[in-house]
């Protein structure tokens, strides 16, 4: 399956921006490639190879944009049970996805209700 150029050029620019964040590290746990604070992810990005739909799954406690996230096209609360503590995953490729600006908000929001309150401070700074 070809991965769509407009979705995975989102998907770089969220990546890339998800690891601008404050000691944020990349992994590949079940060789899926996630963003880390402190050990803990705050955003799953998914496969970029083409064996799935690319998409980003993000943590959001704020209701107003727990509630938007889930008005994307195709937009679903995450698998595993992670949808009831406020995760989503929203698909890249759907017509009338996020933009990746709207996104790089969602990550930010993600990784502020992960992150140690040293390292908010730490992005209130920039």
């Amino acid at each position: 399956m070809a991965v769509p150029r407009n979705a995975l050029k989102k998907w770089e620019m969220v990546r890339e921006f998800a690891l601008g964040l404050p000691v944020a590290t990349e992994e590949f746990p079940w060789g899926e490639t996630v963003a880390k604070v402190n050990k803990k992810v705050f955003v799953f990005l998914g496969v970029d190879d083409g064996s799935h739909p690319l998409g980003v799954t993000v943590k959001l406690k704020d209701e107003e944009a727990h509630a938007h996230a889930l008005t994307s096209p195709g937009a679903e609360p995450a698998a595993y049970g992670l949808g009831k503590s406020g995760w989503v995953r929203i698909p890249l490729a759907e017509q009338g996805a996020p933009a990746a600006e709207l996104l790089c908000e969602w990550v930010e929001e993600s990784y502020r209700t992960i992150a140690p309150t040293k390292l908010i401070a730490e992005l209130e700074g920039r």
